[in-house]
C-alpha cells in the first residue's frame, strides 16, 4: 500500500514559534515510516516558507517551497527561478501554534489549496483564537465563562471602575504571551502595554477563584474521544509553561496532575463541559479546553486551544495517553479523521 504523503507545517510567525519547533520534533519521533512519506515544511520567523529535510529550520539543507492555492496543484511549489517543481499532497499536518498558525490564516490556504488538513477550520479557528468571541459564543450556549471587557488599541479604562484582581490578556494571543496579573489599580497601565505588544485587543478578566483544569478533545461532529482531565497544582502565580528556561525538565510554579486529582462528579463535569464547548465553538479534529474548577463545585471556560501543544512536556499528548491514546495513535487518528472530513 503507497504511502499518504503528509506535509507538516512548522514553525511561524507567531510568539509561540519554538513551541511548535519543539511539537514539530516529538510529532517527528511518533510519525509511522510504513504509513507516512512526510514533507516537512518549515516557516521562519520572518515568514520565509522551505521544504526541509526534517523538523528543523536548517538554510543549507533545504529549499523554498511553500504550499500553492492553485488546487491543479493540490500540494507545493519548491524551488526558485523558474526551476520550480510540484509536489502533491495527501493531507497537511500545521503543527502550528498562534497566530497566522492557529488563527484561521494557514487554514484559509489549506481551504483554497483544496488540500485535506488536520484539525479545525477556519471560521473555529479564528473564533477560538479571540478570547472574547470564544466567550460570547460559549455564553450563548449556556457555557459559564469569566465577566470580562474587552478594549481596542485607542481604548482606556477607569482603574477605579474595576473589582481587582483581574487578568489582562491579550485577546488573540497564546500560553499566556502578555498576560498579568493585576493586583492593584495602579498597575493596570503598565498591564496593559506589556499585552498591547501582542494584540491590539485587550481583554481584561475578572480573576476566577479555583483550580485550573483541562480536557483534551479529539474528533468530528458526535464522535469524539474525551481524554483525561488533568489539574494544574501551582505553588503561586499563575500557569505559563512555556515560557520557562527549560520547560522540558517542569516548572518554577506548577505541576500537572493527569488523572486530576478530583472527584468523579467534578471530572465528568468537566469532560461534559469540555465536550459542549468543543461542539458550540464547532471544533474538528482536536483541541485542548482549559477550564476553572470552583470549590462550588462549577466549571468556567478558560480557554480553546485548536491546535494544542504536542511536546514532550504538553497537556494534550498526556491527557490523551492517560485515556489510553499515546502520541502515534492521535497522529493517525487526526490524519484520518482529515481525510474523511474532506469527503463530505
Amino acid at each position: 500500500m503507497a504511502k499518504l504523503r503528509l506535509g507538516i507545517i512548522f514553525g511561524g510567525r507567531s510568539e509561540e514559534h519554538a513551541i511548535s519547533l519543539k511539537s514539530a520534533r516529538e510529532v517527528a519521533k511518533n510519525l509511522d515510516e510504513n504509513a507516512y512519506e512526510p514533507f516537512w515544511i518549515g516557516i521562519s520567523p520572518e515568514g520565509v516558507w522551505s521544504l526541509c529535510d526534517g523538523p528543523e529550520l536548517n538554510e543549507g539543507r533545504s529549499r523554498p517551497g511553500m504550499l500553492s492555492p492553485d488546487r491543479s496543484v493540490h500540494g507545493l511549489l519548491v524551488g526558485q527561478d523558474g526551476n520550480v517543481e510540484a509536489l502533491r499532497l495527501d493531507v497537511v499536518f500545521p503543527v502550528l501554534h498562534g497566530k497566522t498558525g492557529e488563527d484561521g490564516a494557514v487554514q484559509g490556504l489549506l481551504e483554497l489549496s483544496g488540500i485535506p488538513y488536520v484539525g479545525c477550520g477556519v471560521a473555529s479557528s479564528a473564533l477560538c483564537m479571540d478570547k472574547s468571541l470564544a466567550y460570547i459564543v460559549a455564553r450563548s450556549a449556556g457555557i459559564p465563562t469569566p465577566p470580562f471587557r474587552t478594549l481596542t488599541s485607542s481604548e482606556e479604562v477607569d482603574p477605579d471602575s474595576l473589582d481587582y484582581p483581574v487578568f489582562v490578556k491579550p485577546a488573540r494571543s497564546g500560553s499566556s504571551f502578555g498576560v498579568t496579573k493585576v493586583e492593584y489599580r495602579q498597575d493596570l497601565a503598565s498591564a496593559l502595554q506589556v499585552a498591547r505588544r501582542f494584540d491590539s485587543k485587550v481583554l481584561i478578566e475578572q480573576t476566577v477563584l479555583g483550580s485550573e483544569v483541562g480536557c483534551a478533545v479529539l474528533g468530528n461532529d458526535a464522535d469524539l474521544i474525551v481524554g483525561e482531565v488533568d489539574r494544574i497544582a501551582l505553588t503561586h502565580g499563575f500557569f505559563r509553561i512555556h515560557q520557562e528556561r527549560a520547560p522540558e525538565h517542569g516548572s518554577d510554579n506548577s505541576v500537572p496532575i493527569v488523572p486530576a486529582d478530583i472527584s468523579a462528579e467534578a471530572r465528568a463535569l468537566a469532560q461534559r463541559t469540555a465536550r459542549g464547548v468543543y461542539t458550540a465553538l464547532g471544533c474538528r479534529g482536536l483541541a485542548r479546553v482549559d477550564m476553572f474548577l470552583t470549590p462550588a463545585g462549577t466549571v468556567i471556560l478558560n480557554e480553546v486551544n485548536t491546535l494544542p501543544g504536542l511536546t514532550s512536556y504538553s497537556r494534550y499528548p498526556r491527557m490523551m495517553a492517560a485515556a489510553g491514546m499515546p502520541l502515534s495513535d492521535v497522529i493517525d487518528r487526526l490524519v484520518a479523521l482529515a481525510m474523511t472530513g474532506s469527503k463530505r
